[in-house]
């Protein structure tokens, strides 16, 4: 799927008309924003009249909206284990990687055992598992109201953002002082930011609602200044500035949220900035000559984490787009660039059985590559990556 500004789990051959494709045709960002949110409703009804494949996707979309509609509305003031600062409002989680010491009678300090996630960080004491399951519901019902302009979905998306955003009684502060902490050593890290692409993905998805009774203008100005205010703790935050400055995939999905905040709240400059700097910041600095993603590949779970980052590296490359920064071409005078990264993965997606040769200790299907290899098809007109997506998708 290519990402169309905010990610609308566009086709590929669709994304274009949300993107940079547009401006040179004389449409101002502005414009183009006016304009989004009924081009993509468009593209979202496309499934209604299209092929087989096209109508099943869209009888997926509905039934998933459905299953969504019984999603109970979710709260920070939730969770049973209060945030450090002892204020419900406050989002807080544990360290997903780090584990009770059993050499210490308390288990204190965690220590990291990288790979392995300790359930305690997926239960009801952490706020992670309510924001994913959040970004997700709204996604799923806001892509199906503007598919299909059934109230009921907006309704239900309106009520979710609410009681996550908005709500006096159960609203969240918008920083993540608190994310990620290891006990025994820390509240909250900065590493603990990439799990706000959860929140961000429900704050941008609210744009499909424009136009249900159930989200009025008062109710969109108020979440986008929710959202201006979290891009700020992101700009100038102790951990905003050291995340910024990470040279791995933390660095990499910072980027994108900031560009996607960057984007909803109008702050296109902030959205440059961050476009133009990725140039060294992230392709110079994180894919070395040959391709390799040397800091993902010092991972317990390389392959994981080389898709994961090349993943944020496209997704990046569409948001420059839409500010006339071209991410997808740029290249070092040594080589490195985003072909370059996906090339030296594609001799083990070529041909899945063969082995790879770095630290992989989770099971990962290399299916999980075959959206990125349609979008590279289309950016690079290389069909032998859409040869290998097709082989790929085909693999049980």
């Amino acid at each position: 799927m290519i990402g169309a500004g905010p990610d609308y789990t566009l086709e590929p051959g669709q994304a274009w008309i949300l993107e940079n494709k547009f401006l040179p045709m004389g449409l101002s960002f502005q414009q183009l924003r006016r304009f989004r949110r009924p081009l993509i409703a468009l593209l979202c009804m496309v499934p209604l009249m299209g092929s087989a494949a096209d109508d099943a996707a869209h009888q997926k979309l509905v039934s998933e909206a459905e299953a969504a509609l019984k999603f109970a509305p979710v709260a920070v003031t939730q969770k049973t284990k209060p945030a450090p600062s002892g204020d419900p409002h406050d989002y807080a989680s544990t360290a997903p990687f780090f584990w009770p010491d059993p050499t210490k009678p308390d288990g204190l300090p965690y220590i990291r055992r990288d790979g392995e996630v300790n359930p305690e960080s997926r239960t009801v004491a952490s706020d992670f598992p309510r924001a994913q399951a959040l970004g997700n519901a709204i996604e799923t019902l806001a892509r199906a109201y503007a598919a299909t302009g059934r109230e009921e979905y907006a309704a239900h998306a309106a009520r979710l953002l609410r009681t996550w955003f908005l709500d006096p009684a159960t609203f969240m502060r918008p920083h993540l002082d608190f994310a990620q902490g290891v006990p025994g050593v820390n509240v909250g890290r900065q590493f603990g930011i990439i799990e706000g692409n959860s929140l961000v993905s429900a704050l941008e998805h609210a744009d499909l609602l424009e136009g249900s009774e159930a989200w009025t203008p008062a109710d969109h100005r108020a979440l986008m200044q929710w959202a201006s205010q979290f891009l700020d703790w992101y700009l100038t935050s102790p951990f905003g500035v050291a995340e910024a400055a990470t040279r791995n995939n933390h660095g990499t999905h910072y980027d994108v949220q900031v560009m996607r905040m960057a984007f909803m709240v109008g702050r296109v400059d902030i959205a440059k900035r961050v476009a133009e700097e990725a140039r060294e910041r992230r392709i110079a600095a994180q894919i070395e000559p040959d391709g390799r993603q040397t800091h993902e590949l010092a991972r317990t779970n390389s392959l994981s984490y080389s898709r994961m980052n090349l993943a944020g590296l496209m997704r990046l490359a569409n948001l420059a787009g839409r500010v006339g920064v071209d991410l997808w071409h740029f290249e070092t005078a040594d080589g490195r660039s985003i072909r370059r990264a996906l090339d030296f993965l594609v001799p083990y997606l070529r041909d899945p059985s063969r082995e790879w040769p770095h630290q992989q200790i989770r099971a990962m299907s290399r299916r999980d590559f075959v959206p990125m290899l349609r979008q590279a098809a289309e950016v690079y007109n290389e069909s032998e990556y859409e040869i290998i997506a097709d082989r790929l998708a085909r693999v049980p």
